[in-house]
């Protein structure tokens, strides 16, 4: 008696696995993938910040109102002007935009020193790492725009300088700034991130440049008292426009004009390609220096 045995066809696909060539090729493809490990880095950033932590996420509210009592007293014994806004209003919008800026360098700048041991044991794309870090402190804008919106319902409606605060439908626009931000910062952290995977010690030249680079953004001081012969290096840094760009959406008060803007704008597109580039290049070979 025969047995008619059924054979099962091959597979017909073959996985190809080849090095990326040129200056930035991105597997756009490969990313979208790959996003379900995005969320679960986006959950690892966030859980393990507060692990063992007293406060947790609170700290996200209090860092800017600590930030903001300091920035009125210096303001009051400097005789800093703002613009007629009220000082708690003015530094905390400012420190929205930065605050957010400041963290994804921070944590995003050493990507490869942080994960070197994730890196040498499995394969993904590395770009996912960076924009995990951008993504996760989404959730810390969103904590410290909690006091931000309170003092401004305060002000706008239980005290007297109601007018020296204009709510408008410009409020609407508030995640453009909010995105160039994210745009600007996912590029400075690539290109820091490439440099300290040689050169470890530059993770605390970071921290120094992060620092001066707050004093040349309008956030304690408004652009309207910078002397015009000096004004050309602010608009220099890229990152004065989502500043002074969050003052006119949440309070409607700013000095801000379409020249300055397309500066920005083309700058923060600039330093994210280069910054593309720049770390396709070293994560190449970063796992044998790191």
């Amino acid at each position: 008696m025969l047995v008619m045995a059924e054979v099962m066809p091959t597979s017909s696909y073959e996985v190809v696995i080849e090095p990326s060539r040129g200056w930035m090729k991105i597997d756009w493809r490969e990313l979208w993938e790959y996003r379900d490990l995005l969320v679960l880095l986006v959950q690892r950033d966030f859980i393990s910040r507060y692990k063992q932590t007293i406060l947790g996420p609170l700290w996200h509210l209090i860092q800017p109102l600590i930030t903001t009592a300091v920035f009125v007293v210096f303001g009051r014994v400097a005789g800093i002007s703002t613009d007629q806004i009220p000082q708690p209003l003015f530094y905390l919008c400012g420190l929205l935009g930065w605050n957010y800026f400041s963290q994804n360098i921070a944590t995003g700048g050493a990507t490869f020193i942080n994960n070197a041991g994730l890196f040498g044991k499995v394969y993904f794309p590395r770009l996912i790492v960076p924009v995990s870090v951008i993504v996760a402190n989404l959730i810390a804008f969103a904590l410290q725009l909690i006091p931000f919106l309170l003092f401004l319902a305060y002000y706008k409606f239980c005290t007297t300088q109601a007018d020296a605060v204009h709510v408008t439908w410009l409020v609407l626009l508030a995640p453009l700034p909010l995105f160039q931000t994210a745009l600007l910062s996912l590029g400075v952290s690539l290109w820091m991130s490439a440099s300290t995977a040689k050169f470890r010690d530059l993770i605390h030249v970071n921290q120094l440049i992060i620092q001066l680079w707050m004093f040349a953004t309008p956030i304690i001081y408004p652009l309207s008292k910078v002397p015009d012969r000096w004004k050309w290096v602010i608009w220099a840094n890229p990152m004065s426009v989502p500043v002074e760009a969050f003052r006119i959406c949440f309070l409607g008060r700013g000095t801000l004009g379409p020249t300055e803007i397309v500066i920005s704008v083309a700058s923060t597109l600039l330093i994210l390609a280069t910054g593309l580039a720049v770390f396709q290049k070293v994560e190449k070979t970063v796992v044998d220096s790191v």
